[in-house]
């Protein structure tokens, strides 16, 4: 439950911060420790240019992320309240107006039972029992990546992770689901990063990388309306052709390239950082491998500290909400900084240390890195599946793996976000 806010004068605000700028990209949690400091809230220009109000504080984030009263879709705010349309804020940012409509037809852009709606149409892939019965394959792919690691080791016997393993083993679960042929995959890699490295001065990429996305699936669903093969795909194809007012073709094609780029992105990220954490602070590895039953919390510790999601998208408010750390005017945007939970001292003991345990005891997830609410995570089960496969299987097979002197992570400053461009390791010690 929301309590009333203290009395916040948000005139003596500081200048917003710009969650494009480069310390907040690179530093993000020094950023959100600073607000946090200054009070809990504080006003932001967002990863879009528009103004909105973050808060950092586990109730506040939560609240954003589950009141009814907060809707991502602007469309959704009361007529006569100030609000920027979606549309005309990314054509300001320099995207092609007709691409425009597949960045807002998304599962993650909806309110409501729009958002049912599309969520039904792919909710029974996901489940507990769906994602258990995918576990074998999962450990399969995980078990051929990894014997296949030390063929792409340069001469010092060091191999980056990231390119050879933290995104092979998702996107390839993730296409397996939705139909991508495998040849297609390097390019779905590629539209991917190009799209999370949008740049604003530099709208062409973006708009390249989406309308070859947009063209490739457009070529899929023909395709499979001639050859279906009993796929994700395929249902979805059904959805629209058997009955068009369950999903327009625009909502399709964005449906498909969302659950790839969604599916794999973050996926792999968790395992680049989840990796690195592992790996910096060898007391908690030496903890885990003593004790595999630990996987399940080892996980949830990672995702705590090293999820990909600094920050959800904004909400807007449909009228004024009063937050613990300040007031959303109705029309307004606010702001949850996931990494702010998931480092609240009144919820996470020392928040800032790694403790493989930590969640032991303590049912459900204590962190928000699926997020909160009617827009949590509808993949969460297989990333945590994911995650338990692709450590167990990297720590059992690699025992001796290690950072390498000299050579350290190298950080991917993508706005919003926590991510490694390369993770170099040694798979086992140098010889002498």
């Amino acid at each position: 439950m929301t309590t009333a806010a203290p009395a916040t004068d948000h005139s003596r605000d500081p200048e917003p911060i710009n969650m494009r700028a480069e310390d907040f990209a690179a530093r993000p949690l020094e950023v959100i420790e600073r607000i946090r400091a200054a009070g809990g809230s504080a006003p932001v220009v967002f990863l879009d240019g528009q103004p909105a109000r973050a808060f950092v504080d586990d109730a506040d984030v939560r609240t954003i992320l589950s009141d009814r009263r907060f809707v991502v879709d602007p469309e959704n705010v009361p007529q006569g309240l100030e609000t920027t349309r979606r549309s005309d804020a990314m054509v300001a940012l320099g995207l092609r107006r007709d691409l425009v409509t597949y960045l807002t037809e998304s599962l993650l852009d909806k309110d409501g039972s729009d958002h049912a709606r599309l969520r039904k149409l792919v909710s029974r892939t996901f489940t507990v029992r769906r994602v258990n019965e995918m576990r074998a394959s999962v450990e399969r792919i995980s078990a051929d990546l990894l014997a296949a690691l030390p063929d792409h080791a340069d001469e010092d016997g060091v191999v980056d992770l990231i390119e050879h393993f933290a995104y092979p083993l998702p996107i390839t679960v993730i296409c397996d689901l939705v139909g991508v042929p495998v040849a297609d995959r390097a390019r779905w890699h590629a539209w991917s990063h190009q799209l999370a490295q949008f740049d604003p001065a530099r709208p062409e990429v973006m708009n390249e990388a989406l309308g070859a996305m947009i063209d490739h699936v457009e070529a899929m669903i023909t395709e499979r309306r001639e050859h279906p093969r009993g796929d994700l795909l395929d249902a979805l194809v059904r959805a629209r052709d058997e009955d068009g007012g369950r999903l327009s073709q625009s909502e399709l094609v964005t449906l498909v390239f969302t659950l790839v780029i969604a599916g794999h992105e973050t996926t792999a990220h968790l395992l680049g950082n989840g990796t690195r954490a592992l790996l910096e602070h060898p007391d908690q590895l030496a903890l885990l491998r003593s004790d595999p039953g630990l996987l399940p919390t080892a996980v949830h510790e990672m995702l705590r500290v090293g999820g990909t999601a600094v920050s959800a998208k904004a909400r807007y408010a449909t009228e004024e909400v009063r937050l613990e750390r300040g007031v959303v005017p109705a029309g307004q945007r606010a702001v949850a900084l996931i990494s702010g939970a998931n480092h609240d001292p009144e919820v996470h003991s020392e928040p800032h240390r790694f403790d493989v345990t930590r969640q032991q005891g303590r049912p459900g997830e204590a962190h928000v890195a699926f997020g909160h609410g009617a827009h949590y995570c509808l993949g969460a089960a297989l990333a945590r599946q994911e995650g338990e496969v692709a450590f167990g299987s990297l720590l059992t097979t690699y025992p001796e793996l290690s950072l390498v002197p000299g050579r350290p992570p190298v950080s991917d400053a993508v706005p919003g976000t926590l991510r490694l461009r390369e993770l170099p390791i040694r798979l086992r010690p140098a010889e002498v």
